[in-house]
């Protein structure tokens, strides 16, 4: 691959736009979210707290589906605002990490401007996801508990390791996002509250996800043979990684609700089902390693022993139609 001052100038302009949509198009979690209003309120008895059997892996398995009413409510709840405690804790280490980044920057640089926009967001994210949290009134822990040890270490990490810091992040912001576009988009009643954080969380995610990818062409471009290598690997590692840290809970999850082994090792990610939702996490970042030609016969084999192979997509976001 090569990089051309042409390529350098459709860079910097891109990174213009994101920012500009940055200043122009955001949200704010509390003057954007009416956490007070009746419509909103947290009903911790809602039956829209149950888990969609199509989209959450525990919530496929027949063991899930024929609970009472009441325990998948309480399991459906927990595991939402866990999700919610995940997803700010990875915001958390996403900072860290662009933060030790953008502070290498000369002055002038375009990336600085858009990291520091990015980081302000993730800010505001944390927030609205720590106050869904507090108002569902669940003392849930979030990340399991190696990766809460590691994750001041892993932050400051990647600033100095940047490519790997950018393939983590789309490791950890896809499917998260795969999962809350599928859930608007699916005919399941989503509570209030929840709804408007993922509808808001959607929409700032599209810049932050556009700026990982922009950021990754341009760099591995300029790359050589053995960093781009060790890059072409690296995406299905973080990927398999990051999936686990972000959606399969502790151990601890399935003590507290009495979780059989069998249910658990199907649901995360034996059972044909699960290994569906797990590829479908990952289409987009498999389009673009294609694109950037690391999809190469070993690297491909690579995916499919870490159960995240599968289709690619025409275009990003593209709904999961059919099994991969």
């Amino acid at each position: 691959m090569t990089f051309s001052k042409t390529a350098a100038a459709e860079y910097a302009e891109t990174l213009h736009t994101l920012s500009e949509g940055s200043v122009h198009r955001r949200f704010d979690p509390y003057l954007d979210i009416d956490w007070d209003a009746p419509e909103l309120a947290i009903d911790r008895d809602d039956p829209r707290w149950v888990l969609s059997d199509e989209l959450d892996p525990l919530g496929a398995t027949s063991w899930y589906q024929n609970l009472p009413l009441e325990r998948r409510i309480e399991i459906g709840r927990w595991r939402q605002a866990n999700a919610a405690k995940v997803g700010l804790a990875f915001e958390s280490i996403l900072i860290r990490g662009m933060m030790q980044y953008a502070m290498t920057l000369p002055n002038g640089s375009p990336e600085f401007r858009y990291c520091l926009h990015e980081m302000t967001e993730e800010c505001n994210h944390i927030q609205m996801f720590q106050e869904l949290v507090n108002r569902i009134g669940d003392d849930v822990p979030g990340m399991r508990p190696m990766f809460r040890v590691m994750s001041p270490f892993i932050g400051v990490a990647g600033g100095y390791f940047w490519a790997i810091l950018f393939i983590g992040i789309l490791g950890g912001e896809e499917p998260i996002d795969h999962y809350q576009k599928a859930l608007i988009r699916s005919d399941k009643e989503t509570q209030p509250a929840l709804l408007r954080i993922m509808q808001i969380h959607i929409a700032e995610e599209a810049r932050h996800i556009s700026f990982a990818n922009e950021f990754l062409r341009t760099h591995i471009a300029r790359m050589g043979p053995v960093r781009t290598a060790v890059c072409a690997v690296a995406f299905p590692i973080a990927m398999r990684w990051l999936a686990d840290e972000l959606v399969k809970p502790s151990k601890s999850f399935a003590t507290k609700f009495d979780i059989p082994d069998e249910v658990f090792d199907d649901a995360f990610w034996r059972s044909l089902t699960s290994r569906r939702i797990l590829s479908g996490f990952f289409g987009d970042i498999r389009t673009l390693v294609d694109e950037l030609g690391m999809m190469n016969p070993v690297t491909r084999q690579l995916w499919k022993l870490l159960k995240v192979d599968g289709g690619y997509t025409r275009y990003r976001g593209e709904p999961q139609r059919r099994a991969s």
